[in-house]
């Protein structure tokens, strides 16, 4: 779980840069999007443990680019960034499968922490998965 993938999503591309900037003091690599329909290409071309992403945005909101990532990457944790205008928006994204949300501008270390939280629970997830396979062709083995 060292090596962490994020995607940040938001369209203020200032606050992405500096978020950018913040997160990789603390070792942590992200790729930026700076909307809805950017963020699915990238995951395509480079999946994510874990999408930082706004809630309100132009165009493709952060409802259903959440929705989107959830259908085409269900393992991927989505942790939602509000502002107090959209706060019904993050409780209908956890409802949706996000991780978490938090109210921007958030504490850097809460974040970070909520990162790794969300990367260990799709780590425990992935695991689950595999023994799960490794059990399954025991069975068909008869061992």
């Amino acid at each position: 779980m060292n090596h962490i993938k994020i995607l940040l999503v938001d369209d203020e591309e200032g606050f992405v840069q500096t978020m950018q900037k913040r997160l990789a003091k603390r070792n942590l690599n992200t790729d930026a999007a700076y909307s809805g329909g950017e963020a699915l290409s990238v995951l395509q071309k480079a999946p994510a443990d874990v999408v930082i992403l706004d809630v309100k945005m132009p165009g493709l909101d952060g409802i259903e680019t959440l929705r989107e990532i959830k259908k085409i990457y269900p393992l991927t944790e989505v942790i939602m960034l509000t502002g107090h205008a959209t706060v019904q928006s993050a409780i209908e994204g956890m409802k949706l499968g996000a991780f978490d949300y938090l109210m921007k501008p958030c504490d850097l270390e809460e974040l970070v922490q909520k990162v790794r939280d969300a990367a260990g629970k799709k780590d425990a997830h992935e695991q689950k998965i595999i023994e799960a396979r490794a059990r399954n062709i025991a069975l068909r083995r008869g061992d």
